[in-house]
C-alpha cells in the first residue's frame, strides 16, 4: 500500500521517535508499503521553524536528505492539489493539513497521520 505521512510522522520517522505508535511503526515497517513526503510538510516545518514554533534542531533540510536515503519519495505540489482543496470542507482549518488531505485524494495515496482531526475527512486517511 502507499501512504503519504502526515507532518508529524515526518518528523519522527527518521528519528525512530518514541512518538510513533505500535500502529505506525508496524505500517512503516512492513515492506509491502511504500512512503511518499510532501514538500508541503517540509514547508510547514521551516516556517515553524523560522518563527519559533518548532525546535530548531529540526532541520527541514536533513529530514528530506535523510528521508530520501531511506527510499521515501517526495511529493511535489502540483495545481491541482490546490485546487482540491476548495472541495474540502471545513472540519480543519489548517492550510497545511488541508493541502496535505487534498494531495492525497487526488494521488489515490493513504495519509498516514496522528491528528484525530484529520481522521474526521473522508477518503483515503488512516490515523495511527
Amino acid at each position: 500500500m502507499r501512504f503519504l505521512l502526515d507532518t508529524h510522522l515526518l518528523v519522527w520517522v527518521p528519528v525512530s521517535g518514541p512518538r510513533l505508535s505500535r500502529s505506525a511503526r508496524t505500517i512503516l515497517n512492513d515492506p509491502e508499503n511504500s512512503f511518499s513526503f510532501s514538500a508541503v510538510s517540509l514547508w510547514e516545518i521551516a516556517i515553524k521553524r523560522s518563527i519559533g514554533k518548532l525546535d530548531p534542531g529540526i532541520n527541514p533540510g536533513i529530514i528530506r536528505r535523510e528521508l530520501i536515503e531511506m527510499g521515501y519519495e517526495e511529493l511535489p505540489v502540483l495545481g491541482l492539489h490546490a485546487i482540491a482543496v476548495e472541495g474540502l470542507p471545513w472540519i480543519h482549518k489548517d492550510p497545511f493539513d488541508r493541502l496535505l488531505i487534498a494531495q492525497a485524494l487526488v494521488e489515490g495515496i493513504t495519509l498516514l497521520t496522528v491528528d484525530s482531526t484529520i481522521a474526521r475527512y473522508p477518503g483515503p486517511i488512516r490515523k495511527v
